[in-house]
């Protein structure tokens, strides 16, 4: 969220000077108290400042960073997933790279019938395999994906910021986004939506510009 240079001044004025009235900010800046209404109820809404019946306004301790900080916190998964590029167990390497170029995505989920996550192929490992002379129609993607359960995932309700800390360690460009469900008496996952790098890098633009937690 990006304050003007007159509410800037004045939350500076409020750390420096506070508690402070408003009678007595509008006296500093020169202009009249109802010019100040909007500029103070921006700064209250943001938490930055905050005000106390017959005493003023007084300073939170709160910056734009840490402002910035609890936003994020409140994102869930949910909120800025895309929907997930998925093939089957049976799809040739040669189709599952059609598919990711089609898609503009580096990687795909592969699924077996219920949507139910069986593994992940990325762009990497059909190259690995390509420039190992291996006929790339002739063999199923899941020869050469990384099969569950070393799959990192994340879920609809974990915190974005969460959810990006698993992207950085494990050094991944996206995490399938999975619901935990019983099949034929075992646990398994299903696959509702894909997490990127792109998804997050998206958020903190929306965030700057004062549209953080739509849906993306």
């Amino acid at each position: 969220m990006g304050l003007t240079a007159r509410q800037e001044k004045i939350a500076e004025m409020v750390r420096t000077l506070g508690p402070i009235t408003g009678e007595q900010i509008a006296e500093r800046l020169n202009v009249t108290r109802a010019a100040l209404r909007p500029d103070l109820a921006i700064l209250v809404m943001s938490g930055m400042v905050d005000a106390r019946p017959k005493v003023g306004y007084f300073y939170t301790g709160k910056n734009a960073l840490s402002m910035v900080t609890e936003q994020v916190s409140r994102i869930k998964v949910q909120d800025i997933q895309s929907v997930p590029v998925v093939v089957t167990s049976g799809t040739s390497a040669y189709d599952a790279v059609v598919t990711m170029f089609l898609e503009d995505v580096g990687s795909v989920f592969v699924v077996e019938p219920g949507g139910i996550l069986a593994g992940v192929v990325s762009r990497k490992d059909v190259l690995k395999v390509a420039m190992g002379g291996s006929d790339l129609h002739k063999m199923p993607v899941k020869v050469l994906m990384t099969p569950m359960p070393k799959i990192v995932v994340t879920s609809p309700d974990e915190p974005v910021l969460t959810a990006a800390k698993k992207i950085i360690d494990n050094e991944v460009d996206s995490l399938p986004v999975v619901l935990l469900a019983n099949h034929q008496g075992a646990k398994v996952y299903e696959v509702v939506g894909r997490l990127t790098k792109t998804n997050i890098a998206r958020l903190f633009v929306e965030l700057g510009e004062g549209r953080g937690g739509e849906q993306l």
